[in-house]
């Protein structure tokens, strides 16, 4: 796969696909450290690997986090966000943190929910208005 410019190329496609990703804590808990976070976006970096896709940017807050990651065109967003939040569940889980135990019970560390907003590219308006002015044959 050859990146060019942000635009990345496939045999049969070429695209540039970004998605902010938000995921909160279960019973939105404020139970995320500066070491937690750090371990958590080491987690997300290697799950994307997994999917061929690249974890552009991340942050977060006590009790929620944000992604940017940029995807191939043959992920479901549901499949990544599922293998994102799973995989970060059980290692987070795994290395025993206390301020997660305490304030977390069951094998739960993110709310069923998610947000995912396309992102990237020009706006909508400027992309509606190439289109219309495309030479439609009569």
């Amino acid at each position: 796969m050859q990146v060019n410019n942000d635009v990345r190329t496939r045999r049969h496609c070429v695209f540039n696909l970004h998605v902010h990703l938000v995921f909160v804590t279960k019973y939105r808990r404020d139970v995320f450290s500066g070491r937690v976070l750090i371990d958590l976006e080491e987690i997300f970096k290697n799950v994307c690997l997994d999917f061929e896709a690249e974890l552009v940017e991340f942050n977060g807050e006590h009790d929620h986090i944000h992604l940017l990651v940029n995807y191939p065109p043959k992920i479901a967003i549901s499949n990544l966000v599922n293998s994102l939040k799973g995989v970060s569940s059980r290692l987070i889980r795994k290395k025993n943190y206390p301020e997660i135990k305490n304030k977390l019970w069951g094998n739960m560390l993110w709310s069923r929910s998610y947000f995912a907003g396309s992102c990237g590219g020009a706006p909508l308006s400027i992309i509606k208005q190439y289109i219309e002015q495309q030479q439609r044959p009569h």
